[in-house]
């Protein structure tokens, strides 16, 4: 603050270069305060090699619009990064962006927690007055020569404190001296006559040192009530903020309450609702298995019923199978009585009857194979159906050869 109004005082007279003092002093400070607590850069071997306040600046104030960073970064005659820290400076003042450059360094947080430790200046609560103080800086016209030997990164800068000391005496030391001043009369006044003795201090000098010091006295608790004041102005609105920030935070964990309740509560409602629905379809499943295992009892036969049908079936299908082979029979019987006619009027009566005989001979052996067809006929879902069905087959089949026998066709003509 000091160097900022000295700077500020020295450019009404003259202007600023790089002969000024209060400006080297001024640099000197902000270097020094841009290097405090700042991290080296890790190698490749683990050791942590020192670091320049340049690489925080070209990587913090990247966004600024306008930026001379790519500008120091080309200067041929800049090699260290020191020295292109201290051109930045000088760049940044002569385009008057200087506060701008740092306010926008110190609001990047995460990059200034990466590039500094703890306890350094730019992360401290006088970090925020800095740009504030820089800001007076934009009302001067600076001419720097970018090649000069204030750029040599070599050597570090250095602070002149002396401008800023003021020698300031006590009133205990005030009083001291006043002892002191009149013993030194009163041991002078023995070799003098009383007329010629003055006192070395009149009332008016004394009057005068006491003003003095109550005027001192005061100033300085005007500076302490200016700082006082300051800080009690920067602590109620770091209150206000975190009050405010408390607020909403309160709020929001509320809302985050309600919208946890209410989801709840739906979830809740969902859970009920596909009970009720794994309820009605469990109920319906039920109803639906009694329908159908009652639809199917009802329309399945009884046993009864099943034999009497299964009878009914193969009486049909053995008198529709009989009737073929009825046909056919009686077709070969005709032919068979054909040629046994023939045969007896060709032969003498004795041997009719044994022509006669082995007609009937022939007549069975034609009829053989049939009753062993018979099984294939019908159906055997019932052994009661299937005895009934041998029993008619075998009544019908030992029936036909003698109505076959008695026939008129087989009786010689």
């Amino acid at each position: 603050r000091f160097s900022v109004k000295t700077l500020i005082d020295r450019s009404c007279f003259e202007t600023i270069d790089d002969t000024s003092p209060e400006f080297n002093n001024f640099a000197a400070i902000l270097e020094q305060i841009l290097s405090h607590r700042l991290k080296g850069q890790i190698t490749w071997f683990g050791y942590e090699s020192p670091r320049s306040f340049w690489d925080y600046i070209r990587v913090a104030c990247r966004k600024v619009s306008h930026n001379c960073i790519c500008s120091i970064e080309n200067m041929e005659n800049v090699g260290s990064s020191r020295a292109k820290g201290r051109a930045w400076i000088r760049v940044a003042l002569m385009e008057k962006h200087l506060s701008e450059y740092i306010s926008t360094a110190l609001r990047d947080f995460k990059t200034t927690r990466r590039f500094y430790d703890d306890g350094a200046i730019v992360l401290g609560e006088e970090a925020n007055m800095l740009a504030g103080m820089l800001l007076g800086l934009n009302a001067i016209d600076f001419s720097f020569c970018l090649k000069g030997e204030g750029l040599d990164g070599s050597f570090p800068a250095v602070i002149d404190y002396t401008p800023y000391l003021k020698f300031t005496q006590s009133s205990d030391s005030i009083s001291s001296d006043e002892e002191e001043l009149r013993t030194l009369g009163s041991s002078g006044s023995e070799g003098s006559t009383p007329e010629n003795v003055r006192p070395p201090f009149t009332d008016e000098n004394i009057w005068y040192n006491k003003c003095k010091r109550v005027e001192q006295k005061y100033r300085l608790a005007l500076e302490q009530k200016g700082y006082l004041e300051e800080l009690v102005r920067l602590r109620e609105n770091q209150l206000s903020e975190s009050v405010s920030q408390n607020k909403l935070l309160l709020q929001r964990i509320e809302d985050m309450d309600l919208a946890h309740k209410m989801e709840k509560e739906q979830l809740e409602y969902i859970i009920v609702e596909l009970q009720d629905q794994l309820t009605v379809l469990k109920n319906n499943d039920l109803r639906s298995r009694q329908e159908l295992t009652t639809h199917l009892t009802n329309q399945w036969p009884s046993p009864g019923a099943l034999d009497v049908n299964a009878v009914a079936l193969d009486t049909l299908l053995y008198r529709k199978h009989n009737q073929q082979w009825d046909e056919k029979s009686f077709h070969s019987l005709d032919q068979l009585s054909a040629e046994v006619s023939l045969s007896q009027s060709s032969l003498d009566p004795g041997h009719s009857q044994d022509g006669k005989q082995d007609g009937m001979n022939l007549l069975n052996e034609g009829k053989e194979d049939t009753p062993s067809l018979l099984g294939l006929c019908g159906s055997l879902t019932s052994v009661a159906s299937y005895k009934s069905l041998t029993s008619l087959k075998s009544s019908e089949c030992l029936a036909s050869p003698t109505t076959e026998m008695t026939s008129p066709g087989l009786t010689p003509s």
